[in-house]
This record gives C-alpha cells, sequence and structure tokens, in this order.
C-alpha cells in the first residue's frame, strides 16, 4: 500500500455508452471505487438527451463550452459555459443538448453517481 498522499488520475474510466455521450468518470465507484464523490468529464453530442431520473445525490455541472438544457422539477434551465449549478438530491431532472454543437462539462456527484441510486425513468 502507498503512503502518498495524494492519486494521480491518468486513465480514467470509460463509461460505455450507447447515444454518442462521451463519459469519462476520473473517480467514482467505476473508476477508483470511491463512494464518497465521482467526478467525470463528459462531451454531449448535438440533439442528445437521457431520460428523466431522481438522483439521490447531489450533482454539480460544470460547463466548460456549449450549452446545456436542465429540466429541473418541470423547470427549463440553460447552462451555458462558464456557468455551474448544484441540483440537490431527489429533484425529477432531465439533461439534454437540444442545440446544434457538442457541449462539454464536469459533473460532480455527493454521493458519487451510482446506477442503482440515479432512478432514470423509462425512455
Amino acid at each position: 500500500m502507498s503512503d502518498k498522499k495524494y492519486f494521480k488520475q491518468t486513465k480514467p474510466f470509460r463509461v460505455p455508452t450507447t447515444d454518442g455521450k462521451m463519459i469519462e468518470e476520473h473517480f467514482g465507484h467505476a473508476s477508483t471505487r470511491t463512494s464518497g464523490v465521482s467526478i467525470a468529464h463528459m462531451i454531449a453530442p448535438p440533439h442528445w438527451s437521457e431520460p428523466h431520473q431522481k438522483p439521490e445525490f447531489d450533482e454539480v455541472t460544470i460547463m466548460l463550452r456549449g450549452r446545456q438544457l436542465i429540466e429541473i422539477d418541470g423547470e427549463a434551465v440553460e447552462l451555458s459555459a462558464g456557468e455551474t449549478i448544484l441540483i440537490k438530491a431527489g429533484a425529477r431532472i432531465q439533461y439534454s443538448n437540444p442545440y446544434d454543437e457538442e457541449t462539454e462539462y464536469w459533473s460532480v456527484c455527493v454521493p458519487a453517481f451510482d446506477i442503482n441510486t440515479v432512478h432514470r425513468e423509462d425512455e
């Protein structure tokens, strides 16, 4: 066991997807077996969306480029490059990119993202 006080991530886990979205988890369940927090880099293609969900974790989104439309408990919120948002656990949300350019962002979930606690609705 290492006595280093840090871990440098050089090989994030590439989450397999079927919708054209790129997800690289740098810290979290899949990459480092971390349950307290997950951090992922994402790029969503134009006209992408995912099903509604009602996660049991807080999620911070940090937009790098492009725009993203987030429906939060029925309210449409647009997030642009340079902006961030915190969505609290228990909100019904849907992330999408209805625009003509791809969008790039980071996501931080506390506790870590878990497929068993995201509660995605059927498509």
